[in-house]
């Protein structure tokens, strides 16, 4: 956001003629492959990363194939998440995905979900064509030993076709010939078919691929079999199979099942959570490269999936992790309300005077003291969209705060590389939270180390606290060096506890560090290690500016004509440092791991 606002005539009018809330918030199908709800990447970011990790490991060859379930009750955001969870695929094209709510006949699953699989594959995938097209030009390309891109061969198909009718089926022949486990070269026709810039052919095609039969002309054109209806379960699960094989070859897949938590019944009296559970089984001891994802409520996954006959079977894939999405707390309202109003200012060419006027912060953080569901939040907001006029003044920290964390925005790059000001702007947020329990540990003091000369200027500051009755003493230093030799230098003084008297070790860093660095990684493998238990907490711009907004008027506060009081009242009503993800993770228990988002320079 811009330091200047726009006119409050101009934001009142607006305001009064739009409430961007103002929608139903369920979340249906097309919201998924659509643009959906404005997201908010931080809001249970712990899901999505570790779906995010799952489908790594799958790429990378670590796992064959990763079970998830994602457990949450209703309001909470599961539907949310997999729409953010399906854009991250589109926009990043690690792997091709697969979306099943609705399953209209469950006691034909098999071929309900061949129904899904299809429909979803007509979806628009990474490079800008239906993920089917992105199939078939990944199939051709392996057998032809060529790198086209799926529209060059969109804009080849006719031409080929024109030359010679049979052209499909060459190459059909040509890609059986690097596949020959496919029991069924049909499947390899239709998708070659989707690429067929006549809509009937790929339409055609699709229709096929999902179960349907054809008109036996069209068939007979195309070159396709018409399926059997003497066993289309048994079929339907064949055929899914054969492609989810050939998508293997390709990338892996990540299969959503969401909407599970209703009441409907098959003919032998299971749920649609236990249905989809069951299928889903199957497909884990199917898939040769992909990711299963299952949505539903906790006592979903308790009363239903637990308690059924093969439970153990189940619950050893489909819940490999089980993940569960937290309530929203005052920073994640904000960050919410903020989003969706950012997107409504930004979509009229217009400037708040802050992030989420017309609405009181201090209320929505209130809000957040009563763990409310997004969508109870969202109702909120859509009742309360008006400006009350007139607008109160604001508190003098509040406008200081403003003007300092807006001119962040294009300058924060300048100060990130700043170990003093960094260090800085963290002991002040630790200060304000003196007498506080954060992440389990009652803060007592923050203190400088007393150092002779040699060590001066590598140890920034030492948080001294409570947790249950053990003194936890923390060395904490920020490093956003590059040079190996201070880097190592510094390393090698947060690992001597006894010296420094610490009894964790704590380096802030945005950065990795040079693999030929080998006498820093040395020191730095000890600090991560079981017997050290210090930690690496990764350095975030986002995490970092209001500390250094406040840092700065802090240091400005004569100019501001403030208080230390002040200001110290204002980040405790905000809860900008007891909310602050870089001094929780300081404080919390160290993972011992390397931040893999670390900045490659």
């Amino acid at each position: 956001m811009n330091s200047v606002s726009s006119s409050i005539d101009d934001i009142t009018k607006v305001i009064k003629s739009q409430n961007p809330f103002d929608r139903p918030f369920v979340v249906r199908s097309q919201d998924i492959w659509g643009k959906s709800f404005p997201d908010v990447p931080s809001l249970n970011a712990h899901v999505s990363d570790a779906v995010y990790e799952a489908i790594d490991k799958v790429r990378t060859g670590q796992r064959q194939v990763f079970g998830i379930t994602m457990t949450a009750e209703k309001g909470l955001g599961k539907s949310h998440l997999i729409s953010r969870i399906r854009q991250y695929l589109q926009a990043d094209g690690k792997a091709l995905f697969v979306y099943m709510s609705e399953c209209p006949d469950l006691n034909r699953i098999k071929t309900e979900f061949l129904r899904t699989l299809s429909n979803s594959l007509k979806q628009i995938g990474s490079q800008g064509v239906s993920q089917w097209r992105e199939l078939a030009t990944a199939l051709f390309n392996q057998a032809s030993g060529q790198n086209d891109t799926p529209q060059q061969l969109v804009a080849k198909f006719p031409v080929a076709l024109a030359k010679n009718p049979r052209a499909v089926d060459f190459l059909r022949d040509k890609i059986l010939s690097i596949k020959p486990d496919i029991e069924n070269p049909d499947i390899i026709t239709a998708i070659l078919w989707t690429l067929s810039t006549n809509p009937g052919h790929e339409s055609f095609a699709i229709n096929w691929l999902s179960g349907r039969n054809l008109p036996q002309a069209k068939a007979d054109e195309m070159g396709l079999a018409n399926p059997s209806n003497q066993d289309k379960e048994a079929d339907s699960f064949t055929t899914s199979r054969q492609i989810l094989d050939l998508i293997s070859g390709y990338k892996p897949i990540v299969i959503c099942f969401d909407e599970l938590d209703i009441t409907d019944c098959n003919e032998a009296g299971f749920t649609k959570a236990q249905v989809v559970a069951a299928i889903a089984k199957d497909l884990y001891n199917t898939i040769k490269s992909g990711v299963l994802l299952t949505a539903m409520y906790p006592e979903t996954w308790v009363q239903q999936i637990k308690t059924l006959p093969y439970a153990e079977a189940v619950v050893d894939r489909i819940g490999e992790r089980i993940l569960e999405l937290k309530h929203l707390n005052s920073q994640d309202i904000v960050n919410l309300v903020s989003k969706w109003l950012k997107d409504f200012y930004d979509s009229k060419q217009l400037i708040p005077p802050y992030s989420v006027y017309p609405f009181d912060e201090n209320e929505l953080r209130k809000l957040g003291e009563e763990r409310p569901f997004v969508r109870n939040v969202l109702k909120w907001c859509a009742e309360n969209f008006k400006v009350v006029e007139p607008i109160p003044p604001k508190n003098p920290v509040e406008s200081a705060y403003i003007k300092e964390f807006n001119a962040l925005e294009s300058s924060i790059s300048d100060y990130m590389e700043d170990n003093t000001v960094l260090a800085d702007s963290l002991w002040l947020g630790f200060e304000s939270l003196i007498g506080k329990t954060v992440e389990g540990v009652k803060i007592e003091s923050i203190i400088e180390l007393d150092v002779k000369t040699p060590d001066i200027g590598y140890i920034d500051f030492k948080v001294i606290g409570k947790e249950n009755t053990k003194t936890v003493k923390i060395g904490v230093t920020v490093l956003q060096e590059s040079g190996g030799t201070f880097i190592q230098a510094t390393l090698k003084r947060l690992i001597e506890y006894k010296k420094f008297g610490f009894t964790r070790g704590c380096l802030v860093r945005s950065k990795q560090i040079s693999k030929s660095a080998t006498k820093a990684h040395h020191y730095l493998n000890q600090l991560l290690s079981p017997k050290l238990g210090g930690e690496w907490v990764l350095l975030k711009n986002e995490d970092i500016k209001p500390l250094l907004a406040i840092s700065f008027i802090f240091k400005a506060h004569e100019d501001y004509e403030l208080s230390e009081e002040e200001i110290f009242k204002f980040v405790d009503e905000k809860r900008i440092a007891l909310d602050n993800a870089l001094l929780r993770n300081i404080l919390s228990n160290p993972s011992g791991r390397i931040p893999e988002e670390a900045i490659n320079e």
